[in-house]
């Protein structure tokens, strides 16, 4: 399994950005997938979550910013990220697991595979 993250960038306070995971050598439909993100010295932290049935979580820190959506055609997930802020700076990890459960939906632990990271950075 491979995840590809892409997108990341610099942008101003309040601009937008679009990140994209693509996945190979898995059956992507059958699998939930994640955006985390992490800075230097702090643990890595749940951003959104879109399992196999499209149905879709969030942090409430991005929620009615932040929407994850995923085409099982292009096996690919998006994270379209509006309002950004100063705060959202960090690496954005994607992941995918196949079984991960409800409850666990948020937990970096629970999830299997992993992409390389793509920086975020908004400005002040």
């Amino acid at each position: 399994v491979q995840l590809q993250a892409s997108g990341g960038g610099l942008v101003q306070a309040g601009g937008s950005l679009r990140l994209s995971c693509a996945a190979s050598g898995l059956t992507f439909r059958d699998y939930s997938m994640g955006w985390f993100r992490q800075n230097p010295g702090k643990e890595r932290e749940f951003v959104a979550a879109i399992r196999y049935s499209s149905s879709t979580y969030y942090a409430n820190s991005v929620k009615g910013r932040f929407t994850i959506s995923r085409d099982n055609a292009k096996n690919t997930i998006y994270l379209q990220m509006n309002s950004l802020k100063p705060e959202d700076t960090a690496v954005y990890y994607c992941a995918a697991d196949r079984s991960v459960i409800l409850t666990s939906i948020r937990n970096p632990d629970a999830y299997a595979y992993w992409g390389q990271g793509t920086q975020v950075t908004v400005s002040s």
